[in-house]
């Protein structure tokens, strides 16, 4: 692995455990860090049961730490790390914070942004995929299944 790769899995790692968080409160399991100079300056795991709010998203938590940790609105030198494709709300939000990358563990086929036709990003946001992609989709597969 090289240093992004390396990078990558570690902040991966620290979305998912925001994400086991959110399933131990019995949320939907999606976790986000934002990492500004290779630290996070943001966390978030989804809140929307807790606060019966359907913008709680583990992205839109994440972002708004990150804007409030250092002092500002746009964060084009900052990676969101999200376990699951981000939908098109968070997407949106990802555009008017002008994040510098957007890293996601596994697609979201039913409610992801990649249903789109056109781009939602920012136009230069990096986007990546498959990080941890097994652990990511596990986490939300075993939140489904006990829903059955």
């Amino acid at each position: 692995m090289n240093d992004t790769q390396d990078q990558d899995v570690f902040f991966m790692r620290q979305a998912i455990s925001e994400a086991r968080l959110a399933l131990e409160q019995g949320e939907v399991p999606i976790g986000a860090v934002v990492v500004w100079k290779n630290q996070i300056v943001g966390r978030g795991h989804n809140l929307v049961e807790t606060l019966g709010d359907p913008t709680a998203h583990a992205e839109m938590q994440a972002i708004t730490s990150a804007t409030s940790a250092i002092s500002g609105k746009y964060l084009p030198q900052c990676r969101l790390y999200v376990t699951v494709e981000p939908c098109v709300m968070c997407a949106g939000a990802c555009f008017w914070s002008q994040l510098g990358a957007v890293i996601y563990g596994t697609e979201d086929p039913k409610r992801g942004f990649s249903r789109l036709k056109s781009p939602i990003f920012h136009p230069r946001t990096e986007i990546r995929s498959g990080v941890l992609q097994h652990e990511c989709r596990e986490l939300m597969n075993r939140f489904f299944n006990t829903l059955r």
